[in-house]
């Protein structure tokens, strides 16, 4: 479990304590302001889900289940801050897994009503954005992004382009027609033989690429800023068993029946950066695009693959060359955790939205409809 603590809380503040429970993190923050971190504790399920290469859903619910007090009596104890102190308390309904939605709604509804708090519902997709929004404890506030502006939000379960030209409102630009880029990285990583999850893996292994000759084919889709991963898996997959062919190796089948029979580090790197090279080059270009045709006066990213190096590295340098300002969270709050969904609360809070009692989960919750 991971924690940050500050005790400057300023009782004009609205105090949020937040759950999010959509996938297979168990993340509960105090936040202060909608933008001051108080607290932020994560248990993550990663080691538990590594033997299978994925996320098992009844595993992720279980899960849930048993870290989810733990870490709330963490983030409290971290934060400084008694329920009491508390305003409100926000929950992701959806997107994500059913079951691990239904722990964590019900764990907040339970809370609200004990002690007799409002109750806000907040869509996990909403939660990246505004972690673009947070401070962390002792840090001052930082600049907020300034609208109108262009968000790409990246993850294991979700990859789309939106534009916000105020606050909590939301104009889908593009989204992808297939895989997300998250899951087109893990499951590249698997036929690479790297280990789970596989995006940190590819990230990694490609860094020790050195000719940079490995070439994947890049999805358009003309001229729309929607996203297709499909196909490129597809095409790694042929491209990985060509080069397993070229240094004796089994593939396919046989490959799975031999997981010691491995490519050499030096074409597993080549391999790791041709993908890489090729996901960030449509993210990259698709989002430049869309600021530029927008008018957007920033930019921002967020999602768990926003803390993959290469695709940072190349958007900043793409958007300072034009003057737009990016706003990347630091990686720990691109991977979810309850901080974001702490600050998307807060503001709704603030709109003077409630949720009650009958909040239900909603894994296939749209952000916004085109």
């Amino acid at each position: 479990m991971r924690s940050m603590t500050t005790l400057d809380i300023r009782r004009s503040d609205s105090i949020i304590l937040a759950v999010e429970s959509s996938c297979d993190e168990t993340g509960i923050a105090v936040i202060a302001g909608g933008r001051r971190i108080l607290s932020n504790v994560v248990a993550s399920q990663t080691a538990l889900h590594a033997a299978s290469g994925g996320i098992v859903p009844e595993v992720a619910a279980r899960a849930h289940l048993r870290w989810i007090v733990p870490v709330l009596d963490q983030a409290l104890a971290d934060s400084g801050v008694t329920v009491d102190d508390v305003d409100g308390v926000a929950v992701t309904h959806g997107p994500g897994l059913a079951g691990s939605l239904l722990v964590g709604i019900n764990f907040a509804k339970t809370m609200a009503w004990v002690h007799d708090k409002p109750l806000i519902g907040v869509n996990h997709l909403e939660g990246h954005l505004y972690a673009a929004w947070l401070s962390d404890p002792g840090e001052d506030d930082r600049p907020e992004p300034v609208f109108p502006l262009v968000a790409l939000i990246v993850s294991g379960g979700h990859t789309f382009l939106v534009e916000m030209r105020d606050h909590l409102t939301y104009r889908l630009l593009g989204q992808t027609v297939d895989d997300a880029a998250g899951e087109a990285f893990d499951k590249v990583g698997r036929l690479l033989g790297l280990s789970y999850p596989g995006g940190p893996a590819v990230a990694r292994a490609a860094e020790a690429a050195r000719r940079h000759d490995a070439a994947f084919p890049r999805a358009w889709l003309g001229e729309t800023y929607d996203f297709s991963f499909s196909g490129l898996k597809t095409a790694a997959r042929r491209t990985i068993d060509d080069a397993r062919v070229d240094e004796g190796l089994p593939t396919g089948k046989a490959a799975a029946s031999e997981p010691d029979a491995r490519l050499s580090d030096g074409a597993v790197a080549e391999l790791s950066w041709g993908f890489q090279d090729a996901v960030v080059d449509v993210l990259v270009t698709k989002t430049i695009r869309a600021a530029e045709e927008t008018g957007a006066r920033s930019i921002v990213l967020g999602g768990g693959v926003a803390a993959n190096g290469a695709l940072r590295a190349r958007l900043a340098g793409e958007a300072e060359a034009r003057g737009l300002p990016l706003i990347v969270p630091r990686p720990a709050l691109c991977t979810d955790n309850g901080a974001m969904i702490g600050a998307a609360g807060a503001r709704r809070f603030a709109a003077g939205e409630r949720a009650d009692l009958a909040l239900d989960a909603s894994p296939s919750l749209p952000l916004a409809r085109r």
